[in-house]
């Protein structure tokens, strides 16, 4: 029960986070609802695509829905009221990467797969739908851009760290939970210490 908390939390989040970048671009109430969707779902969806899943998980249960619905809304409300904080939108990103990540891991594992299978699945559910938000809003997604501040080495990290713990004999929620807050503490502390991987540079041919 409270894993299903927490993943409906991680839907509105990740909605929240999807408003946001969508109203930044001025999109309309249309395109505003659809980057929320398509961000607060679409890691999941990919996911449940990848594993032969059905139905897919929020066609099973329409609460994830309503919950993106609401917290768009509450999104559009607050920002008529008042400007919101430049990093709010990592914020809202990070702690959906945190949900999502081990929701995914917890959907991988059920399915009998092999540990780096679980750690793939749950990386994918966690970066995917933020790719999806950033590509329609036209920009650099986070996963890949020069802005990325540790986003899927977060994610990998935190279904690593719920693996590993339930290796050790910890129980399967408490396990979760220490992932998620693995997940959110990376991706916040990369935000404000601006950690990064090093980039690849390619040498390019020199003129003639």
């Amino acid at each position: 029960m409270i894993l299903y908390a927490l993943s409906l939390v991680g839907v509105a989040v990740f909605a929240a986070s999807g408003a946001l970048a969508a109203g930044r671009k001025r999109f309309d109430w249309i395109g505003v609802g659809v980057i929320a969707v398509v961000t607060a779902i679409g890691g999941g969806t990919l996911r449940d695509l990848l594993l032969d899943r059905h139905p897919i998980f929020w066609v099973a249960d329409p609460a994830y829905l309503w919950v993106i619905v609401a917290g768009a809304a509450g999104t559009l409300v607050y920002v008529h009221f008042r400007r919101p904080p430049d990093s709010l939108l990592l914020i809202a990103d990070a702690l959906g990467l945190a949900f999502f990540t081990i929701s995914g891991a917890q959907v991988a594992e059920q399915q009998g797969l092999p540990g780096v299978a679980v750690v793939v699945m749950g990386a994918i559910t966690g970066t995917a739908g933020g790719v999806l938000r950033d590509v329609l809003c036209n920009e650099v997604p986070l996963l890949f851009g020069p802005m990325d501040t540790l986003y899927a080495t977060a994610a990998i990290a935190g279904a690593t760290a719920y693996l590993a713990l339930q290796a050790f004999g910890v129980e399967r929620t408490s396990s979760a939970l220490a992932g998620m807050a693995v997940v959110a503490a990376l991706r916040l502390a990369a935000i404000v210490w601006r950690l990064r991987l090093p980039a690849v540079r390619v040498r390019e041919e020199t003129p003639r």
